[in-house]
């Protein structure tokens, strides 16, 4: 029967009875050599240095690792007021909602009135849907659509008839001083079926 590898809990658990045993102050080299955990020496450090069971401070340039029994009851003592303050928070929260479901049955009962009213909104939820549907289907003959093309069309005619107004006033200025129109007529692309939009 092979042996089973050592689960990370059970690496943390035995990382940290090194320290408990001997309180003393270890390096991450130190720690690679006496811990019963080969390959990951450094991640369980770095778990249970990040759920602070373990401290880490730097003196000079390395890095020391230390934990005594008292500070580690400590650090559990706080993690569970920690935790016990989040749960009497989420019950607060629990009884906030329930209180909040409550009131917003409140006025729902199933009561005949209420079916009936049911009933009415359902169908008047049918009746609008069709009628959506069959103003869709009449496409271009959308009142709305109609107008607001109505309104472009519009928009571009008058558009249009300034621009024939604003050249027949050049071409009359180009006339008014003597010079000849049919070149700039030719400059401007006017040709002889051209004609004025007022019309």
């Amino acid at each position: 029967m092979s042996k089973r590898g050592l689960s990370m809990e059970e690496k943390k658990t035995k990382m940290l009875e090194i320290f408990h045993e001997t309180a003393e102050f270890y390096s991450l080299k130190d720690l690679e050599k006496i811990a019963p955990i080969v390959q990951s020496v450094k991640e369980v450090l770095d778990d249970i240095v990040s759920d602070g069971f373990v401290q880490m401070d730097k003196i000079g340039t390395g890095n020391y690792f230390w934990s005594l029994p008292s500070a580690a009851g400590a650090t559990k003592q706080a993690l569970l007021s920690k935790n016990q303050k989040e749960l009497e928070a989420l019950n607060a929260k629990i009884e906030e909602v329930s209180g909040g479901i409550e009131e917003a049955e409140k006025g729902r009962e199933d009561t005949p009135e209420r079916r009936k009213m049911l009933s009415t909104l359902s169908e008047l939820q049918e009746t609008s849907s069709s009628l959506k549907n069959e103003l869709s289907a009449f496409g271009a003959a959308d009142p709305i659509k109609y107008e607001k093309k109505s309104q472009a069309v519009k928009v571009c005619k008058d558009a249009a008839v300034q621009w024939t107004d604003n050249t027949m006033i050049l071409l009359s200025y180009i006339s008014g001083i003597g010079s000849e129109i049919e070149p700039i007529k030719a400059q401007l692309g006017i040709d002889d079926e051209w004609e004025d939009l007022k019309t």
